[in-house]
């Protein structure tokens, strides 16, 4: 049985920090370099707007066996002990 080597990856494709998103994946940087950075090219230069939600459902579409969630920082639980 494989082990599902996942890991966090925090994705900005705007200034803004806010739009950040969180990836929890087993996907590698190219992987998801290689989906996410057409769209966002296309946006900048063709001025069509997308949502986080829309890349993480490309990114599961090209790569339906992944292990692929996605999480802003306002849905991650803090706790302060």
């Amino acid at each position: 049985m494989e082990t599902l080597k996942l890991r966090i990856v925090e994705i900005n494709t705007t200034a803004y920090v806010d739009e950040d998103f969180l990836l929890l994946t087993d996907l590698s940087d190219e992987q998801i370099k290689s989906i996410i950075g057409p769209i966002v090219e296309m946006e900048r230069e063709q001025d069509i707007e997308y949502d986080n939600e829309v890349l993480v459902d490309v990114l599961k579409n090209v790569y339906p066996d992944n292990f692929i969630e996605i999480y802003t920082k306002e849905t991650i639980d803090y706790i302060s002990i």
